[in-house]
């Protein structure tokens, strides 16, 4: 269901990992148009920075990661509406998400997240780190 370079990413890690991901989408008539994944601990593109990472998850923090809308579907607030369903889901979680792409700070800072730290990742580019605190 995920994008190929995205496949790559978790599929290799998914035994250690299906106990504490799950896989939240949206459907349309049961095509599926928008998801991602809600981690419950270090998704292997976040190891560069596991200890960071980890004092989320202590904190009761949720990563969501992975999160994507099908190209011909966006700017109809998928996005939003997944990310909406995904703190319902979570009412007593705080999430926690990281970005490379700037572009995408106006659209969380929208949905309720504050950016709260910059980190490199592993091609040494950086990412920003946003929280929304239920």
């Amino acid at each position: 269901m995920l994008p190929q370079d995205w496949q790559d990413t978790v599929v290799p890690f998914w035994e250690d990992l299906k106990l504490a991901t799950q896989l939240f989408v949206l459907l349309e008539e049961d095509e599926i148009i928008a998801g991602g994944l809600v981690f419950a601990k270090c998704p292997p593109d976040m190891m560069y920075y596991e200890n960071e990472a980890n004092q989320w998850f202590d904190k009761g923090y949720l990563y969501l990661g992975f999160i994507f809308v099908d190209e011909l579907k966006r700017n109809r607030n998928l996005g939003s509406l997944w990310l909406d369903n995904i703190k319902t889901v979570f009412p007593e979680n705080g999430l926690w998400l990281a970005i490379e792409d700037e572009n995408l700070h106006k659209f969380y800072i929208r949905n309720g997240f504050e950016k709260v730290a910059t980190v490199k990742n592993a091609d040494s580019h950086e990412e920003s780190i946003y929280a929304y605190k239920s």
